[in-house]
């Protein structure tokens, strides 16, 4: 297996998908025909699902947080935390995982971008989103306690925009100019943009690139490196840190 050196004079980003949380046994929320019991997932995935249907909403969602709770973090998790305690400002791990078990792995140089499932947000006023792990009830819709709005997930859903904040920060550390770039993606299908696009920007700025990933991703053929397998057998000894 080839391997990667990380020197004094290397950043390290890396982007990680749902092949690393499948290993964690994350279940699938949706069947193979796309449908989460009988209803598209943009139902219960959109803004539009939820004015239609908060408390359908929730039930998906409370279902999901049931069902990731006693999840923990593999042995792919854990080499990424080791790799940002060794490389600290040098190190970023962007996700596209909601689970948090990058987190409960120590990971904290960390971005979520598509949200995290046991964090929740008022859909009405500007509270801070807050940490919130329960699984509510059926036909629980839980209300703000400053303003009385819906309370929502705080997932990115279909139709929204990721949070700008979190594309700066990883383009922040894209262009950096201060060590040589390398940019890791692992676990992703790469169909999902922009992170699909992230191995673009590193080899625009003269970064290497590495995909690990069970199977050939969408955008496999746009890295300069790939290593076929799962993430939690190929990640701890992947990387060597000088």
């Amino acid at each position: 297996m080839e391997t990667l050196r990380i020197d004094k004079e290397t950043r390290l980003l890396v982007l990680t998908g749902a092949g690393v949380s499948a290993e964690s046994g994350i279940p699938t929320f949706r069947g193979g025909n796309g449908l989460w019991e009988n209803h598209p997932v943009e139902k219960v995935a959109s803004p539009e699902g939820f004015r239609e249907d908060p408390s359908l909403v929730w039930r998906f969602y409370s279902q999901r947080r049931a069902g990731a709770a006693p999840c923990k973090p593999n042995p792919g998790h854990l080499a990424m935390a080791e790799w940002e305690r060794k490389l600290g400002d040098r190190f970023l791990l962007a996700t596209q995982n909601v689970d948090g078990l990058h987190r409960v792995a120590g990971s904290q140089r960390l971005v979520e971008l598509h949200g995290n499932l046991f964090t929740t947000r008022c859909s009405r006023c500007e509270r801070e989103p807050f940490e919130d792990r329960l699984a509510y009830p059926e036909g629980t819709v839980p209300l703000c306690g400053q303003c009385g709005g819906k309370l929502r997930p705080h997932i990115v859903w279909f139709g929204e925009a990721l949070d700008e904040r979190d594309l700066l920060r990883v383009g922040y550390f894209l262009d950096r100019k201060d060590t040589r770039l390398v940019f890791m993606a692992v676990g992703t299908s790469g169909a999902v943009w922009p992170a699909a696009g992230f191995v673009d920007g590193a080899r625009e700025l003269g970064g290497e690139t590495w995909l690990v990933n069970a199977d050939p991703a969408d955008n496999a053929h746009r890295f300069h490196h790939f290593v076929q397998g799962r993430s939690g057998e190929v990640l701890p000894a992947l990387v060597t840190i000088d």
